[in-house]
């Protein structure tokens, strides 16, 4: 987190001097896109989490006492059964906030890139424009080792859940999938770190 802090201070110094960016607790964005692209729409698929939704989930293996509690997690967050999230240790998440809010995000990968990301207010076909700046890629952005995997359901029997997941190929390793799930379809998000936001 210390190495985080110095370089949001870093990035202060050099970031465009018309635009004034606070440090923030960091918050993590699910993209979706191209690794290699450095701008695209579908921005408005994109979610956000003010809190780390590791630490606030639940592991697999308390998914029939999630259940019991009539889908009420100990950090007070709802269970969906028709939309969950997963990450590379088991946890069963929270969903983000959708869509991601139009604004100025200071976004790392935890490795060597801090960019601005920029999402553009929703046009009127419902489209977010993003982009990233100085030529940054949303691999560049990526943190790697995170996963965050979105399920629902793949028909209408009820039979997507997480009790249908293999715990033993958790965790997942970097660059390893997260694993597919009898009766869901998956989508696997990247996870970016914001550690700072442009200043009205």
């Amino acid at each position: 987190m210390i190495g985080l802090v110095v370089m949001m201070a870093a990035f202060a110094q050099s970031a465009d001097a018309q635009t004034s960016f606070k440090h923030i607790s960091m918050e993590y964005i699910v993209a979706l896109g191209d690794p290699n692209a450095n701008s695209g729409n579908g921005a408005q698929l994109w979610g956000l989490w003010h809190q780390d939704p590791g630490p606030r989930g639940c592991m697999l293996g308390d998914y029939e006492k999630l259940k019991s509690s009539g889908g009420i997690a100990p950090a007070q967050w709802k269970f969906d059964n028709n939309d969950w999230w997963l990450e590379e240790h088991g946890s069963i998440m929270e969903k983000p906030d959708f869509p991601l809010p139009p604004g100025k995000y200071v976004v790392t990968g935890g490795r060597e890139v801090t960019s601005v990301l920029t999402v553009y207010p929703m046009d009127k076909d419902g489209i977010e424009r993003w982009e990233l700046d100085n030529g940054a890629k949303l691999y560049d952005v990526t943190h790697l080792p995170c996963h965050a995997a979105r399920y629902t359901p793949a028909g209408s029997d009820n039979s997507c859940t997480p009790a249908m997941a293999q715990r033993t190929v958790f965790p997942v390793a970097p660059g390893v999938p997260m694993p597919t799930i009898k009766g869901c379809q998956k989508q696997e998000y990247s996870v970016l770190f914001v550690i700072g936001v442009a200043v009205d």
